[in-house]
C-alpha cells in the first residue's frame, strides 16, 4: 500500500505528506494535520478540542481517549438555537460550556509513544499557515453561515466578520494570535495546555469553570478498539455512542445491487433516531511502514468564547445536549460519536477511514466504508457518492441518490427531503488505503497520496 494522508481542507492534508515525505511515522502525519487544521480549520474545530484516534502500528491496534473530561466547577449557560438544514438545534454557550480541553494532551502522547521526527517540525506547517493566513473554502463558508450565532461572538467579530458580515469563500481567514499559541506549542510541547504558558492564560478566561488542579490532573487514555466482521474484513472502531460497531455488522451486501435496490438496503441499515450537530474533523495517514493512525477531534459547536490574544476558542462540549448522557463526576469522559476506523484483511491493513459530522459521522462513515470494502470502489469514488441520512420523520438525501428508490420511500408512507446539492450536513469522510486517498468534498476535503 502507498503511504498517503486525507483531511478536511487541502493544506490539513499537505502538512502531512510534508511530514510523511520526511520519513515521519502516521502517527507524526497526524499530529502535524491536527495542529494544521486548528488553523485552516477553526470553523469546525481547535485547539482546545477533544479527540480520539485509532493506531496501528504494524504489530496492534488500540484506541487513543483524548476527548474533553469533565471540569470541577460549575456556571451558567446561554442557550442558543443553530438552524442544521430545516432542523435547529439549540446548544449551550459560554465559558461555562467548556470542558477540559484533550487534544494537546493526546497529540502529545500520539508523538512521544510513535512519533520520530522532532515535535518542533511538526508545530511549523500550522505555524506558517498561521503567519500566512488560510483561503476559506467555500464549504467552510456554508458552515460558517449555520453557526453564524457562535461565531459572531467577542473575537470572533473581528476574525471571521469582515465589513459587519462573515467571511465568504476564498477570502482570507487571518488569526493571527494562532502564532503565539502555536509557538507555546513549540517550545513547551503540548504540557503548555495543563502547566505552562498557555493553561495560565487560559485559566484567566471569565466564568471558565475549568480549573488548574482539572488541567493538571487530565491524561489521555488507551482503549481496546471494538472489532466486528464485514463481509471478509476485520474492522477495528470506536464503541460507545458512536454505534458504529452495530452498524457495521448489519451493513448487507451492496456489490452488485440495482441502484434502486442498494438505496434502500443502505436506509434500513442505517436507520437512526439520533438528530444534533457538533463539529469536526477528521483526517488519516498511512506511512510507507504500512503504520496506520485515524484522528477526529471537535469544539463542539464552539462557546463563541476566545482567549483574545491567542486566538483560540473555548469548546462547549459541557453544552452539547445531544452527547450529555447520565451524571458525569468531575475528571470522566464525556460521550462522543467519534468513531476512527481501521479495516484489515489476509493481506494486512486495507483502510484507514474517519468521519466527521455529529449524528451523521456514523451514516457517511458506514456508507464509504462498504462502497470501498463491499463495493469495491476507488477512494476518491467512494466518498463521492450522493448519500442518504435517514431518521424517523424524514429520509434526508442529496443529488443523484436513485429516484425510483425515493420514490418507493414515499409511497411507503416516508418523507423525503432532497437537498439541492453536497452539504457538510451529510459528513466529512477522509480515508487512505488500496483503494487511494480521499477527502470529502462537502468540508473542502483533499487526499495525497506518496
Amino acid at each position: 500500500m502507498r503511504a498517503g494522508v486525507a483531511a478536511g481542507h487541502p493544506a490539513t492534508a499537505q502538512a502531512g505528506a510534508e511530514i510523511l515525505a520526511e520519513g515521519g511515522t502516521a502517527a507524526d502525519a497526524v499530529v502535524a494535520m491536527c495542529l494544521a487544521s486548528c488553523v485552516a480549520e477553526s470553523v469546525m474545530s481547535g485547539l482546545l478540542a477533544g479527540c480520539h484516534a485509532i493506531v496501528f502500528d504494524g504489530s496492534g491496534v488500540r484506541l487513543l481517549d483524548g476527548f474533553a473530561a469533565v471540569p470541577s466547577g460549575e456556571g451558567d449557560l446561554e442557550e442558543v438555537p443553530v438552524p442544521f438544514g430545516d432542523e435547529v438545534v439549540v446548544y449551550s454557550l459560554g465559558a461555562a460550556s467548556c470542558a477540559v480541553p484533550g487534544v494537546p494532551a493526546a497529540l502529545g502522547e500520539l508523538w512521544d509513544r510513535l512519533g520520530r521526527l522532532p515535535w518542533k517540525r511538526l508545530v511549523e506547517p500550522a505555524l506558517a499557515l498561521a503567519r500566512d493566513g488560510v483561503p476559506l473554502p467555500e464549504m467552510h463558508a456554508s458552515s460558517l453561515e449555520v453557526l453564524g450565532n457562535v461565531f459572531s461572538r467577542q473575537r470572533g467579530l473581528e476574525l471571521y466578520l469582515r465589513e459587519g458580515r462573515l467571511l465568504r469563500g476564498g477570502e482570507l481567514l487571518e488569526q493571527p494570535g494562532l502564532v503565539t499559541a502555536l509557538e507555546m506549542i513549540a517550545d513547551e510541547g503540548a504540557r503548555t495546555a495543563y502547566r505552562g504558558s498557555l493553561a495560565e492564560v487560559l485559566l484567566e478566561v471569565e466564568g471558565l469553570v475549568v480549573t488548574a488542579a482539572d488541567l493538571m490532573s487530565y491524561a489521555p487514555l488507551w482503549r481496546d478498539p471494538a472489532l466486528v466482521e464485514l463481509h471478509g474484513y476485520r474492522v477495528a472502531t470506536r464503541g460507545g455512542l458512536s454505534g458504529v460497531p452495530e452498524l457495521v455488522a448489519r451493513l448487507p451486501r451492496l456489490g452488485g445491487l440495482p441502484a434502486k435496490d442498494r438505496v434502500l438496503a443502505l436506509v434500513d441499515a442505517l436507520e437512526s433516531d439520533d438528530r444534533g450537530g457538533e463539529h469536526t474533523t477528521n483526517m488519516a495517514a498511512v506511512d510507507g511502514h504500512g503504520r496506520a493512525c485515524v484522528l477526529t477531534h471537535s469544539l463542539g459547536v464552539g462557546a463563541g468564547v476566545w482567549i483574545p490574544e491567542l486566538d483560540l476558542q473555548l469548546n462547549n462540549l459541557l453544552g452539547e445536549s445531544d452527547i450529555a448522557f447520565g451524571d458525569p463526576a468531575p475528571g470522566d469522559r464525556l460521550e462522543s460519536r467519534m468513531a476512527p476506523t481501521l479495516a484489515f484483511d489476509g493481506q494486512g491493513l486495507a483502510l484507514a477511514i474517519g468521519a466527521a459530522g455529529a449524528t451523521r459521522l456514523r451514516t457517511a462513515l458506514a456508507t464509504v466504508l462498504a462502497a470501498i470494502l463491499d463495493e469495491g470502489l476507488g477512494a476518491e469514488e467512494a466518498v463521492a457518492l450522493p448519500r442518504v441520512h435517514p431518521i424517523p420523520e424524514f429520509v434526508d438525501a442529496e443529488p443523484g441518490v436513485d429516484e425510483e428508490a425515493l420514490a418507493e420511500l414515499e409511497a411507503s408512507g416516508r418523507s423525503v427531503r432532497r437537498w439541492d446539492r453536497f452539504h457538510h450536513y451529510f459528513g466529512g469522510v477522509s480515508c487512505v488505503g488500496r483503494a487511494g486517498a480521499a477527502g470529502d468534498p462537502r468540508r473542502s476535503g483533499a487526499g495525497i497520496l506518496l
